[in-house]
């Protein structure tokens, strides 16, 4: 069923309301200035129409992994002043999450006003989805909104506790803009693809994405393998990996995989290899065969580039999650551009190319192609549960659309 979003009230709605909004504003942050402003921008458009409609807006979001509680390298006050130049309207800052004075600095936000309170990750009832946590906070909240995909797939305090809280108290739990969008793009990619569909899986360890593959090998015509899950299969197939990151406990695993998969599942047929693993590594193009002991493979070679780029020239409905190689390292980064800059093309024809976060999002990014891709997700284990067919809590405990 679908969620009930901030676009589903009718106008008027929100004006004078206060709004518990959470946001995913965990960004890089060095000398106190945010580095990275791609967390900050997606949740603008969802920050504007809230303020058009008149909210009261209050701000929760976790930020880093603070040990024992408060910890001034984990405040969100560098945050609070980026969002405020990149919204160019004033944001009030509180060192506190809870108590007397965010009931005090709560009252006195207007109407279309924004306060962004402290690291909800400072209590630890956040990350325990303490419900007294989440009562407190729904105290002062009218309306809960969710616009934090990359936290959804974690029930805590601010996504699971606090909306059901306002819900409980007779509020709604919608999603914002950025989640709608989240939900939307990789629902439609899974839940009924224009065909031929296309998953590229890659990243260090099948393990960390066994639920994906074994979920999307019924729904996808081909399953596009690469990283170093791929030295799994390849050792499943009998091969040879060097020293190569395999998982020795996972080849039968890979086996099966393969087995039921048949033609469906694509392995590189050549790598690039070296005896090391460095940004000054010199290496060589190998068939798969090829692979010698001692060689380390740190990338798809060329032959996997072009027949990968042909099936996904192919592909109506494309989803990515994870890099072809070690792609940070200028020596075996070349798979994973070339790789997004197929996807992209894919796109330009009209093909749905949707992008995991986290590497994946990175990836495109460094290879120029982000503004190409149908969607990039902001969130990496959220896109990859979704993918997987598990439910978020972040999602599911919010207000759904009657009769969908």
């Amino acid at each position: 069923m679908r969620r009930k979003t901030i676009e589903d009230l009718p106008q008027g709605a929100l004006r004078g309301r206060v709004v518990a909004l959470r946001l995913d504003l965990n960004v890089p942050v060095a000398d106190g200035v945010v580095q990275d402003d791609t967390r900050i921008d997606a949740v603008l458009p969802t920050l504007r129409r809230l303020r058009e409609a008149g909210a009261r807006i209050v701000m929760l979001s976790h930020f880093g992994r603070p040990k024992d509680g408060p910890d001034p390298r984990y405040s969100l006050a560098p945050v609070a002043t980026r969002l405020a130049e990149r919204l160019e309207v004033p944001v009030h800052f509180l060192d506190q999450w809870r108590g007397p004075a965010v009931d005090a600095a709560v009252a006195e936000v207007a109407d279309g006003g924004l306060l962004l309170l402290e690291n909800t990750r400072f209590d630890p009832g956040e990350t325990a989805n303490d419900a007294e946590l989440g009562a407190e906070w729904a105290r002062w909240a009218d309306v809960y909104v969710n616009d934090a995909f990359g936290t959804a797939h974690r029930a805590h305090a601010s996504t699971e506790a606090l909306p059901r809280a306002v819900r409980a108290k007779g509020g709604e739990a919608l999603a914002g803009l950025l989640m709608e969008r989240e939900l939307r793009f990789l629902g439609s990619a899974l839940s009924d693809p224009e065909r031929p569909f296309v998953a590229v899986l890659g990243g260090a360890k099948i393990s960390g994405k066994i639920d994906v593959v074994q979920a999307l090998l019924d729904r996808v015509d081909r399953l596009i393998i690469g990283g170093a899950m791929a030295n799994t299969f390849f050792l499943a197939l009998g091969l040879e990996t060097g020293d190569s990151l395999v998982e020795q406990d996972r080849v039968p695993m890979a086996a099966d995989l393969l087995a039921r998969a048949g033609e469906r599942l694509l392995l590189p047929v050549d790598c690039r290899v070296s005896d090391v693993i460095s940004p000054e590594a010199a290496t060589r193009i190998v068939e798969r065969t090829q692979v010698e002991p001692g060689d380390r493979i740190g990338d798809i070679g060329p032959a996997t580039e072009t027949l990968y780029g042909t099936e996904l020239a192919r592909a109506r409905t494309i989803v990515w999650n994870g890099p072809m190689g070690v792609f940070e390292m200028a020596p075996f980064a070349q798979g994973t551009l070339s790789v997004a800059e197929s996807i992209a093309e894919a796109a330009d024809r009209g093909a749905l190319a949707v992008v995991g976060g986290g590497d994946s999002a990175l990836a495109a990014e460094v290879a120029g192609v982000s503004e190409r891709m149908t969607h990039v997700s902001t969130g990496g284990g959220a896109s990859l549960e979704l993918l997987a067919g598990e439910t978020l809590p972040g999602v599911d405990v919010l207000t759904m659309v009657e009769g969908t």
